[in-house]
């Protein structure tokens, strides 16, 4: 399994998100044995909308997601373990999140 940290903090910028991407998938390959465990790591302000979106994502994939708010309540932040059979699932699920308005991936 592919350590997310490895992965650093996603900002979502179209001329950067295919470098990213690219880059992202060569350390997946070279890291990781597919399928396999992926974690993601994502932060969003407490919306109930934007968290059902994100759980909507993961639909219907065996995904483990666990939340959690912060101290004030502001925000939630979710870990979502998931078996992926390649490097293009992983990325296919950062870009559909990154589409939710507020999230931050880590």
């Amino acid at each position: 399994m592919l350590n997310p940290y490895i992965c650093k903090k996603i900002v979502m910028e179209p001329d950067k998100s295919d470098a990213f991407y690219g880059r992202l998938k060569n350390e997946l390959l070279k890291n990781t044995e597919w399928p396999s465990d992926y974690l993601y790591k994502f932060i969003v302000p407490t919306d109930t909308e934007r968290i059902d979106q994100i759980n909507r994502i993961f639909d219907n994939t065996g995904a483990v997601i666990e939340s959690k708010q912060s101290r004030k309540g502001k925000y939630t932040s979710l870990s979502i373990m998931v078996n992926l059979k390649n490097p293009d699932e992983v990325i296919e699920k950062y870009k559909e999140v990154g589409k939710i308005k507020g999230v931050i991936s880590l």
